[in-house]
């Protein structure tokens, strides 16, 4: 587990809208640890600030929009694909105008602006959101596939396909966040010469030109019909002779318009509120289909509440059996946690191994053995315990006892060969002898039953 960021002092990057056209400053400034990416308009009160979360998406045309009440911010991906990118978990973003400047169509200006002011490390920890399996989704809307796959670190391959005989098929990749200052940030956006004057109509691209977009001619135009347009957009005239790309610079890699994708994906992935361990294939990826992906993950982390923790078997334990029997005076059949896999500052996580030869299966039910609920709770609050004590000078010369058990909930029952994972961390930080606590217990990557209690430390007789 690594410590949350914020940027060490404040920057700000003005430049021109890509959809309005008018000049816009956004002004990047530190934030509290917990505080996530916010957008606020200057000026305002920041409680009208704008988390930068999925479900506050509110459009996804030619770029991601989030909203809240009349306040709105579009074209944020190229600054949150480099807050992410870059480590940044917690920044309050100041806007003067509904739009983030486009700059040159990347995220390039925002990294090197990033690197230059410096990341302070924050006393909190990361939250991740960990692909344990294989899942995908299909977005009818727009034809495009995603595959998450679990992966040690964020990984991401995307693969696009057009009706182009300029930019047909093209693939990207990115196997550690340490490469996109050098292998992303730079890559522009790009649009069509054929989907201008549909843009145009839809009031959009007012700010766009050849030094901030990637402009493909894939389908030959009359020459009057290019200078309409240039006219319509208020652009200087240009002739386009042979199909390709119009821009005067050359393409900064052979596939930046993948990259760019890649890119944008990040971008919106940003928008989870955590960061990611796992590995996304997307197949014709777009702010739309990203959009869905990222507030169905959202769905299934708020109804998740508590991510599962990781448990490899092959890994030393913290505690032991006999560890356990040296802080606990629990013993059969009343010891119901096998060892301690982690413990934090905040959080332990133990393992219970559920057997057929458990006592209480002899009664509960012979026909249909299941644990029961009671001992759950018990066994989390056994995890709890030893979280408490071990925090001790003299661990062995105390006790934990029950006081109060609220909001228990079991959501699934547990029977023989089930491995039980406990989660326990404070809801209050130890005080005179009280902790009150939260726990967890997970078979799989389910939650199977939850409680709150307050326990009390006493000092052996």
């Amino acid at each position: 587990m690594d410590n949350q960021k914020t940027l060490k002092e404040s920057f700000s990057l003005s430049g021109v809208g890509l959809h309005t056209g008018v000049m816009c400053c956004a002004t990047f400034n530190p934030a509290p640890a917990g505080h996530g990416i916010k957008f606020v308009a200057k000026g305002a009160d920041v409680e009208s600030a704008i988390d930068a979360l999925a479900e506050n998406v509110v459009e996804t045309s030619r770029g991601t929009v989030i909203g809240k009440g009349d306040f709105k911010v579009s074209t944020i991906e190229h600054a949150m694909a480099a807050l992410y990118a870059m480590g940044v978990d917690n920044c309050l973003v100041e806007v003067d105008q509904p739009e983030m400047p486009i700059l040159d169509g990347s995220s390039k200006y925002y990294v090197e602006q990033i690197a230059k002011v410096g990341l302070e490390e924050q006393d909190a920890k990361r939250e991740y959101y960990r692909i344990h399996k294989k899942t995908e989704f299909k977005i009818e809307s727009t034809g495009s596939v995603y595959t998450l796959l679990p992966d040690d670190d964020f990984a991401l391959n995307v693969m696009v396909s057009y009706p182009s005989s300029v930019l047909s098929n093209q693939f990207a990749s990115i196997d550690n966040m340490d490469e996109f200052a050098t292998e992303l940030a730079s890559c522009r956006t790009f649009v069509f010469v054929r989907e201008i004057e549909a843009l145009i109509q839809n009031n959009l691209i007012k700010g766009g030109d050849l030094d901030n977009a990637i402009v493909i001619y894939d389908k030959e135009l009359p020459q009057a019909e290019i200078d309409r347009l240039c006219d319509v957009l208020g652009k200087e005239r240009l002739t386009a002779s042979s199909l390709g790309y119009l821009n005067k610079e050359p393409l900064r890699f052979d596939n930046e318009p993948a990259r760019h994708k890649l890119l944008d994906l990040i971008g919106d992935l940003a928008l989870l509120g955590k960061r990611i361990k796992g590995r996304v294939i997307a197949m014709c990826p777009g702010h739309t289909a990203n959009s869905e992906v990222t507030k169905k993950i959202r769905k299934e982390i708020k109804r998740q509440e508590c991510e599962m923790p990781v448990y490899d078997p092959n890994k030393a334990p913290v505690m032991d059996v006999n560890q356990i029997k040296s802080i606990l005076p629990h013993r059969y059949p009343m010891q119901l946690v096998d060892k301690v896999i982690e413990i934090e500052a905040d959080h332990v996580v133990a393992v219970k191994n559920v057997t057929s030869n458990e006592a209480f299966f002899c009664g509960h039910f012979p026909e249909e053995p299941v644990m029961p609920g009671v001992l759950i709770v018990e066994a989390m609050a056994q995890a709890g315990g030893l979280f408490v004590l071990d925090s001790l000078d003299d661990p062995h010369g105390y006790s934990t006892y029950f006081m109060k058990i609220d909001n228990v909930k079991f959501r699934q029952k547990v029977v023989p060969g089930d491995t039980l994972i406990f989660r326990v961390h404070y809801i209050t930080p130890l005080r005179r002898g009280c902790a009150v606590m939260k726990g967890f217990a997970f078979v799989g990557d389910k939650i199977v039953a939850e409680a709150e209690y307050m326990a009390q430390i006493v000092k052996n007789k």
